[in-house]
């Protein structure tokens, strides 16, 4: 490859990347209220870092090979790294994130048995809380300080943790704040126990994915290392792949390369349900919407059946 079809390569790399961050800067974003979901770098940050990782990578495979088949699948391989094999620390914050729930849930319906109701008994659960899931709870909590209405501020709860495992805990608080009925103590307990045993089927699973995780990892840095050496050690033996019709065979192998290891990441993957309680234009916050402050004018949140 002469150094001017190298350098073309090089410009085009970047124009790509600098339409992808012209695109996601032009995305339209609601500002109208905040949230505290953003708990690692920003969308602009991901994508800078990993397409500089990618692009470093493909050209030096393109160095090392002079193939630019091979730099491409290269460049998409690091790029789509995070979502083959970082299943795992996906899935460790998913268990964590129940079994702070759970214990919240538990918190929350001892501190229930005292006589008090959800406006005294939210904000004394929240210091005991887990890290996962504090930040939530005291935003919840300066919702209640500002007088927002406690069916309008749990709603806004789970929207802010964005977990099927939180929809129903917070749809029964949503119910007794709205119809403040008996038996709240004793659907928290059950569902206290439910999240107990999603937590312990999701880690006996994620044991039985984990060394789906490593047969991958394993295959992939294997076929790396041996095609990199074989290019560097012996070229003669791979040199028909520079010629046209070498560069459509290895098209054909990196495609299915690349379908099996989609298929082991779904395998190594966890299907969640579909959120029930999910956020809506009308559930604005009365002030926003001239709204009665006692909540009555708000309508429920809306129902995935």
């Amino acid at each position: 490859m002469t150094p001017t079809l190298l350098l073309v390569v090089c410009l085009g790399a970047l124009v790509g990347g600098g339409v992808v961050l012209l695109v996601d800067s032009l995305l339209p974003r609601d500002r109208r209220r905040a949230t505290v979901r953003s708990e690692g770098p920003s969308l602009v940050e991901r994508i800078g870092r990993q397409g500089a990782l990618a692009l470093g990578a493909g050209l030096l495979v393109l160095l090392l090979t002079r193939w630019p088949v091979a730099a491409v699948a290269a460049v998409l391989l690091v790029l789509v790294w995070p979502v083959l094999f970082g299943g795992a620390r996906a899935e460790r914050q998913a268990m964590a994130r129940i079994e702070a729930l759970a214990a919240w849930t538990e918190s929350l319906r001892d501190t229930i048995a005292g006589a008090v109701g959800l406006e005294q008994a939210i904000p004394a659960t929240v210091t005991a809380a887990s890290p996962v899931i504090q930040p939530q709870l005291r935003l919840l909590v300066d919702r209640l300080r500002v007088r927002v209405p406690l069916a309008t501020a749990l709603q806004r709860l789970a929207d802010d943790l964005d977990d099927p495992s939180a929809d129903l805990i917070v749809a029964a608080l949503i119910l007794n704040a709205r119809l403040r009925g008996p038996g709240l103590r004793q659907v928290l307990s059950s569902l206290s126990d439910a999240g107990r045993a999603e937590l312990d089927m999701r880690q006996r699973v994620g044991a039985g994915r984990a060394s789906t995780r490593r047969s991958a990892l394993i295959v992939t840095v294997f076929s790396i290392v041996a095609i990199l050496g074989l290019t560097v050690l012996n070229p003669t033996y791979v040199e028909p792949y520079g010629t046209a019709t070498g560069q459509l065979v290895l098209t054909l192998v990196c495609t299915l390369f690349a379908a099996g290891f989609l298929w082991m990441r779904r395998l190594s993957g966890v299907e969640l349900p579909e959120r029930f309680l999910v956020a809506t234009p009308d559930r604005a916050a009365p002030a926003d919407r001239g709204g009665a402050p006692d909540g009555r004018a708000l309508t429920g949140p809306e129902v995935r059946g």
